[in-house]
């Protein structure tokens, strides 16, 4: 039985989790922002952490194995620039993405606090979440970029 094309479609679908929900989640928390409701943002930011946790997490695992069986089954070598490339940007991505789920939890707890003082949130939020929105950024372009890295495979002298 040939499991290059099961091995594709779940490295595909694995990639897109990754991306949707990463997407989703910085949307739903950029909306939920912007009510200044610390209510609102304790529910979003709850659903956000469970996502990431349920979602993300799983995809950040699944995709360094079914990108090493894939290579395997197809023959690419590791040490392929494209390939090394990716591996790089995934670990970049991976070193914003850590504090970035540590950063959710903090804003939902500190969202939550605030909610039950009934009062608004305290300025430690806005600069976690400034925070949060500026790791955002780099892992984005980073997986932009391993997608581009996977479609194009170009060679890329080092």
């Amino acid at each position: 039985m040939d499991f290059e094309p099961w091995l594709r479609l779940v490295h595909v679908i694995g990639a897109t989790v990754l991306f949707g929900t990463g997407a989703g989640i910085a949307f739903f928390m950029v909306m939920a922002r912007r009510t200044d409701d610390p209510a609102l943002i304790a529910h979003v930011s709850n659903t956000v952490v469970v996502a990431d946790t349920v979602f993300t997490a799983t995809a950040v695992l699944v995709q360094p194995v079914t990108g090493y069986l894939l290579a395997r089954t197809v023959g690419w070598p590791l040490t392929e620039s494209w390939i090394v490339l990716s591996l790089f940007l995934y670990v970049l991505t991976g070193l914003f993405w850590l504090p970035v789920v540590w950063i959710q939890i903090q804003l939902r707890d500190l969202a939550r606090l605030a909610a039950s003082r009934n009062g608004p949130l305290p300025e430690q939020w806005y600069r976690l979440y400034r925070v949060w929105v500026a790791c955002g950024f780099p892992a984005f372009f980073s997986v932009i970029g391993i997608f581009w890295l996977m479609l194009m495979k170009p060679e890329i002298t080092f």
